[in-house]
């Protein structure tokens, strides 16, 4: 078969509609092999400290589900335009991730081996997938499905030679990094131990917590154990991860009954939907919002239900008790305590502290919604940059590069310096896309994903310069809660 690392393979598009990739795209399997694929990742030394120190995963993780979602369809896209496009916004992300990991070594996202590694880890999952589900790959298909991926790694870098060309080599190539290479990281256990047993409901389902709870307590667990069965030995056996009684059978049951979906009508399951419904704030003005509140409203009942019936105990979510007391008061008051301000918002990457990377994870979300190029991308991170360094030489009293929540709550009556002044103004500009010194509805939508508020127009229907700074203000400094950001920077 001839391949080509942009073009086709046996005369058929690498991209589009016709990809093997976009075969699998709407397919219920995918979330399991994708859970597996990020984990087999994460445990790469240099991806996991560039997660443990970058990503929003564990604070935000149906955020970044999303990003990664409409990132993985861009670079699929048929439009070679649309996947440059993509590729140029993707290594402008990557270059700014790098620095050391808790032992010292150098990490670097545009590690170029390491980016290799990514994509082989989607592609086994992908072939490892079709197995588990009774449906293996025949050696055309594979090899078909192989090219995309080996296309997809050269639309980033330039080239495919990091990855071998031949699909036997690739398979020696997997199994020496799996060897050779991926260690027990800190990150590979969050996603495995942490992330589920903590997850935040999704924006549109947040109004049932003791429902969400009950349900995370029993799936969490679950999906941990058929993530763990579904990955390669040598590496279970390194990590020292535990065999769950039952774990293989469960895994084999998942997938099979995945895999079964293939016998819906076409068009049943469309993972874009899915996705972008649940991002949805509750009050987004959105067609899909007022089903799904419906929906919403019918869970908080059967939520109360199940509190009455069986009260679960304080432990089934990340928030303790006096924090959700807390919650409880600022929300009469019709704001945040500083604690809680420093959680939701600031520390973006949920580790408990406040440093660069929570602020550029800030800078990332505003230019993702807003589909930034250069140079209006690089003034957003600049202006947040200015603020790190003006928060960190008011608020980090024992020098050592971060800000804690107890050094945040004791010495900031107000956040409205200069510095942030400069991001709310820096981040009117980039969102008044045509220049005409107001954010349109239009403008407005795309930051926000809802229709304006009434009180936030002029007679005219427009958004002027002072009051969005003002508002920006006031929630970033202010603390005010139940605005446009919340979904923005403070929802998972």
């Amino acid at each position: 078969m001839t391949t080509g690392t942009t073009g086709t393979a046996g005369g058929a598009p690498l991209f589009g509609t016709q990809s093997q990739f976009r075969a699998f795209f709407d397919d219920p399997r995918w979330a399991l092999a994708i859970i597996r694929a990020t984990v087999l990742e994460a445990a790469h030394p240099q991806v996991g400290a560039a997660l443990a120190e970058n990503s929003t995963f564990v604070a935000h993780p149906w955020r970044r589900l999303r990003n990664t979602f409409l990132s993985m369809r861009r670079m699929f896209d048929p439009d070679p335009a649309v996947r440059e496009r993509e590729a140029a916004r993707l290594n402008r992300l990557h270059a700014r991730m790098s620095g050391s990991d808790s032992r010292g070594r150098a990490y670097d996202a545009m590690d170029r081996p390491t980016r290799a590694w990514v994509v082989a880890t989607l592609f086994e999952s992908a072939v490892t997938m079709c197995r588990l589900s009774g449906q293996p790959l025949d050696q055309d298909t594979m090899e078909r499905m192989y090219a995309e991926y080996r296309a997809f790694l050269a639309a980033l870098d330039g080239d495919a030679g990091e990855l071998p060309e031949d699909l036997n080599d690739f398979w020696r190539y997997f199994d020496r990094v799996v060897e050779e290479e991926l260690e027990d990281t800190e990150a590979a256990r969050v996603i495995l131990f942490r992330l589920f047993d903590h997850l935040p409901a999704p924006a549109l389902l947040d109004g049932a917590p003791t429902l969400w709870a009950a349900g995370r307590a029993v799936v969490g667990p679950l999906l941990g154990a058929i993530t763990v069965a579904s990955l390669p030995e040598p590496y279970r056996r390194k990590a020292g991860l535990p065999e769950t009684p039952g774990a293989p059978t469960l895994m084999q049951g998942a997938y099979l009954a995945a895999g079964l979906t293939r016998f819906l009508p076409e068009g049943w399951i469309d993972a874009e939907s899915v996705i972008e419904t649940l991002s949805l704030p509750p009050d987004s003005d959105d067609p899909r919002a007022r089903t799904v509140s419906a929906l919403r409203a019918r869970m908080k009942r059967a939520s109360a239900l199940l509190r009455l019936v069986t009260p679960l105990s304080g432990d089934t979510g990340p928030d303790p008790a006096p924090a959700a007391t807390a919650a409880t008061a600022a929300t009469e008051e019709g704001r945040r305590s500083a604690e809680e301000f420093f959680r939701q918002v600031l520390d973006q990457t949920g580790d408990g502290h406040l440093d660069w990377p929570d602020l550029a994870a800030m800078a990332r979300e505003l230019a993702t919604r807003l589909d930034l190029d250069e140079p209006e991308e690089t003034r957003l991170y600049d202006a947040f940059a200015a603020w790190w360094r003006e928060l960190q030489a008011a608020l980090d009293t024992d020098g050592d590069g971060r800000v804690g929540v107890d050094e945040y709550a004791a010495a900031v009556p107000s956040l409205a310096g200069p510095a942030l002044i400069r991001v709310a103004e820096v981040l009117f500009d980039v969102t008044d896309k045509d220049g005409s010194g107001t954010i349109d509805e239009d403008e407005y939508r795309t930051l926000f994903r809802t229709a304006f508020h009434r009180d936030l127009t002029t007679a005219d229907g427009s958004y002027g310069r002072s009051a969005f700074v003002g508002d920006f203000l006031s929630f970033m400094s202010g603390r005010r809660a139940n605005t446009p950001y919340d979904p923005l920077l403070a929802d998972a």
